[in-house]
């Protein structure tokens, strides 16, 4: 069994090559990286409560780049979640920090799954700001087990999955959600790599605060790993 230590090392070694989540002929060229953290300037005059016009910021972000996705986001401080209970009702542990990476893409894009899975559990995570309809898929390579989670998935995502259902690489998971069932946020997706579940069932922590961080960091690593989109 892979350690903590060597985990993400583990993890870069299952494919030379990326691993897609979204449709496999859009190339690593049609990603441009997306900076939506509190030093970014340009976020200072945009309304970052609003899903419209953070919504707009991110497709003339896209567009400007002649791009067709957006993403990033890893261990990333964001000013959104102020604007969310969920993430502040303790000011010692304001849960602002990033743990996964997101892809920023049209409402109803298809999701895929990158590697064998089983269904783990599903969840439709309600709370303001949350993930909405989420699914964490379980994964078994080479004897080391671990979890992928998908949030910010349309509700016909979860209306027929199964726990312990199959899925193979290149199946199709679900589809992004919009603002209305996501969680209020511009349509995405959040990636997510989980070592150790902590028992959670359809739901696991995708913001943390700076005293958890090592934890979080150790438990969770960079999802880039898999999806090699830079270097």
């Amino acid at each position: 069994m892979a350690t903590r230590l060597n985990f993400k090392d583990f993890l870069i070694g299952i494919s030379n090559k990326p691993l897609r989540i979204l449709d496999a002929s859009i190339k690593n060229s049609a990603y441009i990286k997306l900076d939506l953290s509190e030093e970014n300037e340009g976020l200072r005059h945009v309304d970052v409560s609003s899903s419209k016009k953070l919504e707009t910021y991110i497709t003339s972000h896209i567009q400007k780049h002649a791009a067709s996705v957006a993403f990033g986001g890893y261990n990333e401080a964001r000013g959104i979640y102020k604007r969310s209970t969920y993430f502040n009702d303790s000011p010692e542990k304001e849960r602002n920090i990033h743990l996964g990476v997101d892809l920023w893409h049209a409402v109803n894009t298809p999701i895929y799954v990158p590697l064998d899975a089983t269904v783990h559990s599903f969840k439709n995570n309600m709370n303001f700001g949350d993930y909405g309809p989420t699914i964490i898929l379980k994964h078994q390579i080479k004897d080391v087990e671990f979890y992928t989670l998908y949030g910010h998935l349309s509700l016909a995502s979860i209306e027929n999955v199964k726990v312990n259902q199959v899925f193979k690489q290149g199946d199709l998971l679900g589809t992004l959600g919009d603002a209305k069932v996501n969680g209020d946020y511009p349509p995405h997706l959040h990636f997510q790599i989980i070592r150790d579940l902590q028992n959670f069932n359809g739901d696991y922590p995708g913001v943390c605060s700076k005293t958890d961080l090592d934890f979080y960091l150790d438990n969770c690593p960079d999802p880039n790993v898999l999806l090699k989109l830079e270097g």
